[in-house]
């Protein structure tokens, strides 16, 4: 968060889910890597995808859903930097101009964001007032 306003990526489409994700807005991030712990991972995928290393304050959501019949847990955390990534350039990164459409501050409120809880949560004072951690679950 910077401002009011949420980091988000616009993904290309480089496999299936992606392109399913194309047309919406989403958290930058990423999978863990075998043995890699999730502080780790996060820190890995941030600085791959924005060139930017992280500092990872709470946890603020969890979300457990299916997709393809396979089983997903996600970790959404807050990025205690935020003001470090406003003027991210694609081509300086890793990986972010292979994965990544477009990035740029979005108003949650008013954007289609995965997930979409995203859009009805009050970031702003899970971020402010430390709120507990929300879990999402989505499995039958």
């Amino acid at each position: 968060m910077h401002d009011g306003k949420l980091l988000a990526v616009r993904i290309k489409p480089y496999n299936e889910v992606a392109a399913n994700m194309q047309k919406s807005w989403c958290l930058p991030g990423g999978g863990l890597n075998d043995g890699e712990s999730l502080t780790d991972g996060i820190k890995r995928e941030m600085l791959e995808e924005t060139g930017v290393n992280p500092i990872i304050g709470n946890l603020l959501y969890m979300q457990q859903f299916s997709y393809n019949q396979v089983d997903y847990l996600e970790f959404f955390l807050h990025i205690t930097n935020g003001e470090d990534y406003q003027n991210i350039d694609l081509a300086k990164t890793s990986h972010g101009a292979e994965e990544l459409e477009e990035i740029a501050y979005v108003d949650a409120n008013s954007t289609a964001l995965l997930p979409a809880f995203l859009m009805t949560e009050s970031l702003i004072d899970k971020t402010i007032n430390n709120t507990p951690a929300t879990i999402f679950s989505y499995i039958d």
